[in-house]
């Protein structure tokens, strides 16, 4: 029974080790739909992908802490009133003073996504051996 279920996983594994993408292909998945700089990691450029996981961190904490900003007023005045939930509505308008602020963290965050993808896109990767 073993040796029956060790052959089937054979021709699995056989069959997808036959059809795996490429690095290039991997690399831009990982870096288009996962986190930017991990395509760059994997195909071994080490000093880009680290200078764009960097730059992908410290976007989305500063995007933390623009949220943060925006709703402390909210969250202080519930405190202080002693009230549990807060409305959609509150939030909403909390929100709006920092808005432009959130805009401009996201659109960096898409230049950095853009750019990691784009700079798999360009370069030429050698075959695996």
């Amino acid at each position: 029974m073993t040796s029956l279920l060790w052959m089937e996983y054979e021709k699995i594994i056989g069959y997808y080790g036959r059809h795996r993408m490429n690095r290039k292909t991997t690399a831009l998945l990982l870096s288009a739909l996962v986190l930017p700089g991990l395509g760059q990691l994997y195909l071994g450029r080490k000093v880009a992908g680290g200078i764009i996981l960097a730059l992908v961190n410290l976007i989305l904490l500063l995007a933390f802490l623009v949220l943060l900003k925006g709703l402390m007023p909210v969250i202080a005045s519930q405190i202080a009133g002693g009230a549990v939930s807060v409305s959609p509505s509150e939030i909403m308008k909390a929100l709006d003073g920092v808005s432009g602020f959130g805009k401009a963290v996201l659109a960096a965050f898409l230049l950095v996504w853009a750019f990691s993808v784009l700079e798999i896109l360009k370069t030429a990767i050698p075959p695996s051996s």
